[in-house]
């Protein structure tokens, strides 16, 4: 199964904005050709062929990105996770005291302080995490990961291990080939 882009209209004040809403569909037949391969062509045809092979890499990266996701979300979905509130259970779970301030959370996993704030809400709602007081800064919040959140991402950590990460969908060798290129592509963006 993978999810496929279902377009509709929202209604924002007087303003109407195009919403992307993804839905469940079965996994589609292959195309007959790679339609990534023709953008390269067309690309080159229409006479930028000097920057064909960077936006074949950047389209191809964006749809293998799609692909895992898919398969990481539907893992996830019958445990009630998102993959970001996955990677927030992992880090507190891996984190020393089972708790990290919801300020440390954002910068470790790089995303907006706003996007924390939501993760750790629905998480809390469904008993996997709590907030607790800072024990030595009054003005900080920490998120403490519950046994409950514990043995969800336990669960959630095997079922990814033995359906998406053991097969990432890569041939042998193509796994760490992958890492250190994109590990190249984050240190130059200053990802680290």
């Amino acid at each position: 199964m993978v999810r496929a882009p279902d377009r509709r209209r929202g209604r924002s004040g007087s303003s109407c904005r195009q919403h992307l809403e993804y839905t469940l569909v079965s996994r589609p037949k292959p195309l007959a050709t790679d339609p990534i391969a023709e953008a390269h062509r067309q690309w080159t045809a229409h006479g930028w062929g000097d920057v064909a092979d960077g936006m074949a890499a950047v389209t191809s990266v964006m749809r293998a990105q799609q692909i895992l996701l898919a398969r990481v979300d539907e893992v996830l979905r019958p445990l009630d996770l998102t993959f970001a509130r996955y990677e927030l259970l992992m880090l507190l779970l891996f984190s020393r005291r089972g708790s990290l301030p919801l300020s440390k959370i954002g910068s470790r996993l790089q995303v907006h302080p706003t996007s924390v704030t939501s993760a750790v809400d629905r998480l809390e709602a469904r008993g996997h995490v709590r907030r607790i007081p800072h024990p030595t800064d009054r003005r900080a919040i920490l998120a403490e990961i519950t046994e409950e959140g514990r043995a969800t991402a336990l669960a959630a950590t095997e079922k990814l291990n033995d359906t998406v990460f053991a097969s990432p969908g890569l041939p042998e060798g193509g796994v760490r080939t992958l890492i250190e290129l994109l590990t190249e592509l984050r240190r130059a963006a200053g990802d680290f």
